[in-house]
């Protein structure tokens, strides 16, 4: 098992960044990819991007594309969302996920581990 933590969520007006961090803990060495998803009120959780063990590869949703950074700091289990120009369509809550076996995906039914989400609401 994976235990997950976002941080560093928060209020913020269009236009302004975010950065969202992520601690693992537990059985990391057995995590390969990890990835961001956001759920708004009244929708279902989307995909927002995704890195591969190594950290060479990322893969991004359309609408965060040029936007959104994923990082990821494997010798401090950690991954990262860098959020910058950030609309009011990006609120949501934010959340963190690890995937065991398997390359890099978008879909939410591939991740084994979640956390428990950070709140993030850009004001217009």
């Amino acid at each position: 098992q994976v235990q997950l933590v976002e941080s560093g969520g928060g209020l913020v007006q269009a236009g302004g960044t975010l950065r969202l961090s992520c601690a693992a803990s537990g059985r990391t060495f057995s995590v390969n990819a990890m990835g961001w998803f956001r759920q708004a009120p009244g929708k279902e959780r989307e995909f927002v991007a995704a890195i591969n063990r190594s950290g060479g590869y990322t893969y991004y949703a359309d609408s965060v594309k040029g936007r959104f950074t994923m990082s990821r700091d494997n010798a401090n289990n950690a991954v990262y969302l860098q959020m910058n120009s950030l609309k009011p369509e990006d609120t949501a809550v934010y959340y963190c996920a690890a995937r065991m076996m398997g390359p890099i995906s978008t879909r939410v039914a591939d991740f084994n581990s979640w956390g428990q989400g950070t709140q993030v609401t850009v004001s217009s």
